[in-house]
């Protein structure tokens, strides 16, 4: 008996080793692949100091490390919640059937004393005013996500190479998340050595990825600094997280963003949820020539964290109104609704509520103080042979 069994603890040792060696292949590749595609971990940026925080935060809520919002958290929803497999697997018709067309942008000369706003995708603007030229929420990397090989990916290429930019004089950051806050487009935007600002703990991102102090401008909340002689940028309270990882959850600020000088003003929302915030802001930098609000990536379980459309119309009138330009949709796949349903559901309403919307193509700049003329763009993206590139004289539409 001891005979036989002596070979089949044999085996089994055999059999043991061969699975705990695949095992560990596994892991060494899975390993691999991540350090890879995070560039060994420097995606996920730095951890700010709390002590440093706790000496700059006047305005904003810092506590025990952690940043909070102003406003109470809402009473729990009592709907379902999505999800993570509905949130990255769920839905219909999440990505376009085919590129949403592009806008070709050729004029980028100065406006000199003027205004102009070029919506870039999802919440990347150009804004021009008086000479400045201010970009926000920069992110030209193909996926929104810490990795190059997971994550949501773009529906459409850059509208334009970041080689092709003109010269900057800032650089917004609204909070450190990744459809947010990209570091290939940091890092290649901070060899031109225009200067970033941030909210309060975002530059340690950036200082992590090799962007000189010196170019690097931090804000709390209710804050301004010049841009130019003639422009100035204050970060404004949203209502919102942060957090590049589970455990660094708002240890960094985040912030909307008014971009102002004596004859123009934009509001830049960044991602926020509805908050009595958005009247003082109105109020003390009102009235605004554009106003950009985030719709995408809604769900009724995320009220406190993201507009949405009906919250955006709602804030654009805490604000003081003015010309409302929806952002932060028609790139990225980040909710299990239709790509294009927050913007239909937008210009229905706004249809509804005699909002003045404008929804220019990508890339196809507004002029303000001018009359737009932007149609429903983003209808051309379901029919078969539309190119993905067309001249801006053709994006204007002339829907609303």
């Amino acid at each position: 008996m001891r005979m036989r069994t002596q070979p089949t603890r044999t085996r089994f040792r055999r059999l043991a080793l061969r699975l705990g060696l695949g095992f560990l292949a596994v892991l060494i590749l899975v390993t691999g692949a991540v350090l890879l595609s995070t560039q060994g971990l420097q995606t996920l940026g730095d951890t700010p100091e709390p002590a440093r925080l706790t000496r700059l935060a006047r305005q904003s809520r810092f506590q025990d490390g952690r940043f909070a919002n102003l406003e109470a958290p809402s009473p729990p929803y009592t709907g379902e919640r999505p999800t993570l497999m509905q949130v990255f697997f769920g839905g219909e018709r999440r990505r376009p059937p085919a590129p949403p067309p592009i806008a070709a942008r050729e004029d980028w000369m100065s406006v000199g004393e003027g205004g102009r706003v070029t919506w870039l995708g999802h919440s990347t603007l150009l804004i021009e005013v008086d000479g400045a030229r201010v970009l926000t929420d920069p992110i030209w990397s193909e996926r929104a996500s810490p990795s190059s090989l997971v994550g949501p990916v773009r529906f459409h290429p850059p509208v334009v190479p970041l080689s092709a930019l003109p010269k900057l004089d800032a650089v917004v950051i609204s909070h450190d998340h990744y459809d947010h806050l990209d570091m290939d487009t940091v890092q290649a935007l901070a060899k031109t050595g225009v200067r970033f600002f941030v909210p309060l703990g975002v530059a340690d991102h950036l200082k992590a990825w090799g962007v000189p102090r010196a170019q690097l401008v931090e804000f709390d909340w209710w804050s301004e600094a010049r841009v130019t002689p003639d422009v100035s940028l204050v970060a404004t309270p949203s209502r919102h997280y942060s957090g590049r990882t589970t455990g660094t959850r708002n240890t960094t600020l985040w912030a909307s963003w008014v971009v102002r000088s004596a004859r123009h003003r934009v509001f830049f929302s960044g991602d926020s949820g509805p908050t009595p915030q958005f009247e003082e802001i109105g109020r003390r930098f009102g009235p605004f020539d554009l106003v950009a609000l985030e719709i995408g990536a809604f769900h009724p379980a995320w009220g406190d964290i993201h507009l949405g459309p009906d919250n955006a119309l709602e804030a654009h009138r805490m604000l003081g109104g003015g010309l409302l330009l929806p952002i932060h949709w028609s790139t990225f796949n980040l909710a299990a609704h239709p790509w294009d349903e927050p913007i239909e559901h937008l210009v229905r309403l706004g249809d509804q509520r005699g909002v003045s919307i404008v929804t220019p193509m990508l890339g196809a700049p507004l002029v303000l103080g001018e009359v737009a003329r932007t149609g429903p763009w983003w209808r051309s993206a379901s029919a078969p042979g539309v190119p993905t590139q067309a001249r801006s004289s053709s994006s204007a539409g002339a829907a609303r």
